[in-house]
Parts: C-alpha cells; structure tokens; sequence
C-alpha cells in the first residue's frame, strides 16, 4: 500500500532527499530500496554515479506522515553496508528545469582542471546551470559532456568557443532536441578529413610537379584563391601523368584514424554517410565502396587514351556546390537539414558546415575553425561519435559483440 505523503504549510507534497554514499559493491541500491518498501514511498527521482569504486546514490521520495521510522530504517541499511547517508526534509519534485537547454561536450587531452573551471566559469556567467556530467571518453582524448540549462543555446555556443581557444581544449555546443536522437547524415571532406594528405598532391608527386600544386593548395585553402580557378590551374599541371598512377595513389592513401571506428559506430545506429570531395571520383568511389558510403560526389579527371589531360569533366564541386551536394543527399536520405553533421577543414568546406545542424572544423585552418560553430583539433575522427553522445564504453562494446576488437588508439 502506497503511503499519501503529507504536504507542507506551502502546500506542496513533503518530500525526502536521500543521499548515499561510499564504496560500491552489488547488492548497495536493492539494499536502500528495501529499506524504504515497508513503507510504499513513491519514488520520484533517482540518480546515481559511480567514480574509480566509489558510489553517489542521490533519491527523492515522497515523505510519509511518520518519516521519522523510515529515516532510522535507511540509516540501519547505510550502517549494514558501512556506507554514510544524509537525510534532508524538504517539500515538492526538483525544479522544472530552465528554457534554452544544451549539451556541451569538451575534449581535452590531457583535460586540466583548470580548463573545466574556466568552462563552467563560463556557464555560470551567463546565468546558466550544469545539471549534469558525464564522462565520454578517457582516451585517446578525454570527453566530457555538460547538460546545461538556462542560456541561449547560440550564446552558449559563442561564450564557449572563445573560453575553448584560450584553454586549448575542443568544444561543441548543441540545443537539446530530438533532432539529436534520431537518423542522422554524416558529410565528410575528403581530403586531410576522412584522409591524410591531398590527393593532388599524391599525383603531383608523380609527376614532378608536387611543390607548384601544393602552394596553390595553399592558397586555396586559406581562401586567398577561388576553389574554381585553382583546381584548374593544378590539374593543368597533371597533363600526360599516366592513368596506372591514380590506382597507387588509392593504394598509398591513408585513413584518418578513428575513420572506420566512426563509420562503423554510426551505421548501425542507421546513420547515412555521404562524402562531398573537391577531389577527384576516380578515388573517391573506391573509398565510398570500401567504407560503405551512401552517397558520394566529386570532380572527375578527363583521361584520353590512358593519360590525364590537365582538364576536369562536368562542373567542378567547389565551394557552394559542396554546401548544395549536402542539400541533395540529405533530401535522398529522407533527413532534414537540420539533422545533418558536416565535417571538413578547409575554405571550400564553409558553406557546407554553415547549412549542416553541426558543422565541425576538423584540424582545419585557422580562417575555417573560426568561422565554424564547432571545432575539433584532435587527431582522431571518431571523437566525432562523442558529439553525438556515444560514449567510448558504448563503441567498444558494440565493436566487442561483432567480434571485432576496437582500436586503441583508433584507426
């Protein structure tokens, strides 16, 4: 039988925070909650956190009329359990929390202390509350995500971002939606983001001519040169380069690390992948067959009889075709715009991270990370999985059901 709590002079139900203490083992919360069942409190809230063995196990119940027998019954159980309990009276549920909730996830590696104080230092100013903390990740980088509440999720964002560069640690904001939740699509830049190196540059080296293609990458890149006009004038330098190399550059290239930890974490949660390249299709459709992208779009290499001519085919995807390829695919996969997550690094990759609902610069210029809402300065692509609050535990165990063992570093 249930036990009507009595109400306060205020009106509001009376109510009792128990707070639980010390060292975890089985057997500690059935403990607490038999102690209580003689009773029939209502439960109201319950939450609980174990850190290096040692247990914080925070309930709200309901108060019966004679709390004081089921104070001494829960202080028995703590004493059995060699564990310390508070017991505070107080009336009504938790708050209803704020307007403008978010969730704030850092990276760090190593994460200082001081870096997470001048965070919530931030939060703080801004009048905002963190109501909850949850560790990610504790390697390769350390992972932290904040649920706060009470600020603008956009002014959050600003705030964050500058108190982020000033501590040296990655930082991105996201409005707790159920946008966050549900099917997702992942646009990738190819080049130095879901591969180390320029693919140009590759083919350039063939020919003798990498130093001339790289300054122009350059200056593409830092946004000094039109996309258009610069690959142009790189692929002109390719004439005559023998078709046969293009299969050893795609044989020399390498993945990001964490890449297939990313695509593989996210595909089976249904997540769609699309890779939208100023490169060249000759290997980005062999990438897309290898890590099961769902759609791909990119610039082609004219090639006459066995050899480059120093000419693209079709309109070139540059800059604002990256950001419509985004649109495109996003309208295939049956997902709004605003649950798409794009990820590159260069000029070029601007419009397509301002459309996405995030937008991450990743080990991008500095032009592009300041202009970006979101910034990942790590080496390892997978961290992408910890925005979207999937916790490495979460990956590795997922990865240890399919037989495969996660790599650590991820690759």
């Amino acid at each position: 039988m249930t036990t009507t709590p009595a109400a306060s002079s205020g009106g509001d139900p009376r109510t009792l925070l128990i707070t639980l203490t010390g060292k975890d083992r089985p057997g500690v919360t059935s403990s607490l909650f038999a102690s209580l069942a003689t009773d029939g409190v209502d439960v109201l809230d319950i939450e609980q956190i174990v850190l290096r063995g040692r247990l914080v196990l925070g309930v709200l119940v309901a108060a019966p009329g004679e709390w004081r027998a089921l104070e001494d019954r829960v202080r028995r159980a703590a004493a059995e359990l060699d564990m310390q309990v508070e017991v505070e009276k107080g009336a009504g549920d938790n708050p209803r929390r704020p307007q403008g909730r978010s969730r704030v996830t850092v990276l760090g590696s190593p994460l200082a202390s001081q870096a997470v104080a001048a965070m919530a230092g931030r939060v703080a100013s801004l009048g905002a509350n963190i109501d909850r903390i949850e560790r990610m990740a504790r390697y390769p980088v350390t992972a932290i995500e904040l649920h706060v509440s009470g600020a603008d999720p956009d002014d959050l964002r600003v705030a964050l971002a500058a108190e982020a560069a000033a501590q040296h640690v990655d930082v991105a904001v996201q409005p707790a939606s159920l946008v966050t939740r549900g099917a997702r699509l992942v646009v990738m830049d190819v080049d130095s983001t879901l591969v180390q190196g320029e693919v140009i540059e590759m083919i350039a080296a063939h020919a003798g001519c990498e130093a001339e293609v790289a300054e122009v990458t350059e200056q593409a890149m830092r946004g000094e040169l039109d996309f258009e006009e610069s690959l142009r004038r790189r692929v002109s330098l390719l004439a005559g380069v023998d078709e046969a190399v293009l299969e050893q550059v795609y044989l020399d290239l390498v993945l990001t690390p964490g890449a297939r930890t990313m695509v593989r974490t996210l595909k089976r949660l249904g997540y769609r992948f699309a890779m939208v390249s100023g490169g060249f299709t000759q290997i980005t459709d062999r990438i897309a067959v290898d890590l099961g992208i769902d759609f791909s779009a990119a610039n082609e290499l004219e090639v006459v009889d066995g050899r480059l001519t120093g000419r693209v085919v079709g309109q070139v995807v540059d800059r604002a075709g990256k950001a419509d390829a985004l649109r495109r695919f996003a309208r295939a996969a049956g997902i709004s715009e605003q649950a798409t997550v794009a990820v590159g690094d260069g000029a070029n990759d601007l419009d397509m991270l301002a459309a996405a609902g995030l937008g991450i610069a990743f080990n991008a210029k500095p032009r592009v990370r300041e202009a970006a809402r979101t910034a990942i300065n790590v080496p390892y692509l997978d961290t992408i999985v910890y925005l979207l609050g999937i916790s490495r535990e979460e990956v590795e165990w997922a990865d240890a059901q399919a037989g495969i063992t996660t790599p650590a570093p991820p690759v």
